[in-house]
This record gives C-alpha cells, sequence and structure tokens, in this order.
C-alpha cells in the first residue's frame, strides 16, 4: 500500500484520484477488498433520528462527487458516506490545474469549482447502488446561476435527491464558486433557507438537513446563520469546508496559490468553527470535519462536540488504513 500511495503522489493530482478510486472499484468487484484491507467493519452505532449509524466516521462529500463510487467507498468500514457536491447541470468546473499538494503537510489548496455530471446522473448512480449504509447528499448551484435562479438549483437537486437521501446537505461555503459564500449573509441565507424549508415540505422529506459552513466567517455572521438553522428546524452542520487562510500553510513558490485548503492544517480554524457553533447552538448535531490525521485530531472533534466525523484529505494521502488508525 505504501508503495502504491508513493506513486499515485508521482502523477498528477486529478489523474491520481481518479486512478485509485477505479483501483478501489475493481477491488470490490472482484471481491478483493478483504484481501487487501482486512478488519473492515468497526461497529459502534450512532443513532440520529432514525438513521443508525454503523460507526461516527464518513467520508466527506468532494471525493466522490457523483456517486460513482458508493458500493466501493462503503465497503471499507465507513460509517456513513456523503456524495457531491452535486449541481442541476454538469458543469467541468474551474481550469486545470486546480488541485496542488503539500506532501509534507498533508494539505491540499483545491480550485475544483463543483465539477460534476449534473444531479441526474448522481440519482442514477444512488438509484443503482447496493450500499445499504446511511448516504448523504451535498447540493449546491452551478457556477453560472446568481440571484434567485442560484436558490433554485438548490431546490432542484433537492427536490431531485429528496427520495433517495438519507440526509441533505446544504453547501453554501465552498470558496471555488463565485459568490457562493454570500450565501452566509443574512439576506442571502434567509430566503434560501425559507425555499429549502418549503421544499422539505412538499417532497415529504423527513430526513436530516445539515448546512455545510466556511470557517473563515466572522462570530456574529456564524451566530446569525445557526440561529436560522434551529429556526428553520434544520438537523445540524457541517463544520467546516476548506479554508481561504494559509496562514497555517508553508508556502514556497505558490505564495499567492488561490483555492480552498484541507488537510492537517485546518485542522485549529475548523475546531474554532466547531466550538462556536457548539457554544451557541449545543443541541443542534454537529459532523466535524477538517484536519483529521490521527486518533488525537478524531478524538478531538468529538470532544468539541461533533457527534459525527468525515475526513478527505486524510483518506486520499494514507488511504483506506486511515479508518482502522481512527475508529480502533
Amino acid at each position: 500500500m505504501r508503495i502504491l500511495l508513493a506513486f499515485l503522489r508521482m502523477l498528477p493530482p486529478e489523474l491520481a484520484h481518479s486512478i485509485a478510486l477505479y483501483s478501489l472499484q475493481y477491488l470490490y468487484r472482484f471481491k478483493l477488498i478483504g484481501i487487501f484491507f482486512p478488519n473492515r467493519f468497526f461497529n459502534a452505532p450512532f443513532n440520529f433520528k432514525g438513521l443508525e449509524f454503523k460507526n461516527r466516521l464518513g467520508i466527506a462529500a468532494g471525493l466522490d462527487k457523483n456517486g460513482d463510487f458508493i458500493d466501493s467507498l462503503g465497503s471499507l468500514g465507513f460509517g456513513f458516506i456523503e456524495v457531491g457536491t452535486i449541481t442541476p447541470k454538469p458543469q467541468s468546473g474551474n481550469p486545470k490545474p486546480r488541485i496542488f499538494r503539500f506532501t509534507d503537510q498533508e494539505a491540499i489548496v483545491n480550485r475544483l469549482g463543483f465539477n460534476n455530471k449534473g444531479v441526474d446522473y448522481l440519482v442514477g448512480k444512488v438509484r443503482a447502488r447496493k450500499y445499504n449504509g446511511v448516504l448523504g447528499i451535498n447540493i449546491g448551484a452551478n457556477k453560472d446561476s446568481t440571484g434567485q435562479r442560484r436558490i433554485d438549483d438548490y431546490i432542484e437537486c433537492f427536490q431531485k435527491v429528496s427520495s433517495f437521501a438519507d440526509y441533505i446537505t446544504v453547501n453554501i461555503s465552498s470558496p471555488n464558486t463565485p459568490g457562493l459564500r454570500k450565501l452566509h449573509s443574512k439576506e442571502n441565507f434567509l430566503p434560501l433557507f425559507q425555499a429549502i424549508n418549503n421544499a422539505r415540505v412538499l417532497e415529504r422529506f423527513t430526513n436530516p438537513i445539515f448546512v455545510k459552513l466556511s470557517p473563515d466567517e466572522e462570530l456574529g455572521t456564524i451566530s446569525e446563520i445557526t440561529k436560522a438553522i434551529k429556526e428553520f428546524n434544520f438537523d445540524g452542520v457541517i463544520a467546516s469546508n476548506t479554508t481561504v487562510d494559509k496562514s497555517n500553510l508553508i508556502l514556497s513558490s505558490n505564495a499567492e496559490l488561490s483555492g480552498g485548503l484541507s488537510g492537517k492544517p485546518l485542522l485549529q480554524k475548523s475546531n474554532e468553527l466547531l466550538d462556536l457553533v457548539h457554544s451557541k447552538e449545543p443541541k443542534l448535531l454537529k459532523i466535524g470535519v477538517g484536519g483529521v490525521h490521527d486518533k488525537e485530531s478524531f478524538d478531538m472533534k468529538l470532544e468539541k462536540g461533533a457527534s459525527l466525523v468525515q475526513i478527505y484529505t486524510s483518506f486520499i494521502y494514507h488511504g483506506p488504513s486511515i479508518i482502522k488508525k481512527l475508529l480502533s
């Protein structure tokens, strides 16, 4: 496994990402997962609103944007899977190169921009899945949508995935779609939340709804959002998305590198957001994500009020072996 990971790091990041996921799918199809990744069932159930999470560790949205790898990822021992972010129309995302590794710091900067094959494609994959664990679907808006059309994008995705999602995440915090983080302002998130609430009633969706937040917002902004989340009877937050703050990243020639930072350097900021949300609304369910790379950082999320934890970058750097390290 170490040799394979070392080889993948020699390749361009997006190519390595695709090879790794398709290799995992190959192992799954030929029932070889158990040979390469034994002892992969970690049962410590957590129940929320009728959903049974096999354990508290999940894979964050962004790794499997289109639902192509639900079954293979679900076979590794995660307690839940989140796919997306998905948008109504397919879109290619931002120009390449758009993923940058900082291997010595176990960090990644990405400016992907919601590249995905569209909500209809994802629904087809979700319908065909064999995985029977908890599946969350992360929804967003197309890059060229603004104003009311941006809200309409969220509602279109919500309506199309609501019959298949165990929970839905409303992503208002990607730094790579122009203007998306403006949805953190009250004049923008209130109409969106109202529209989501209306869609929930119309679709008779009773499963959890989470809002994924940015770690770069001011205390007052987060306080307003969490208050609104509670008032609309949404179920919780995911804290957090990537940060545009590179102060914890040791940079060289990429000093002006744009995009969202994930991995170890995100741990502090994501924990600060988790602390803030928990102090303001302790009864909201929190999913902690950002910087989790070992047992200590995993446990830290739980100690700070998270009921569930997600990983992304550490899975890329360590592969499936990280699951056992975090849950053992």
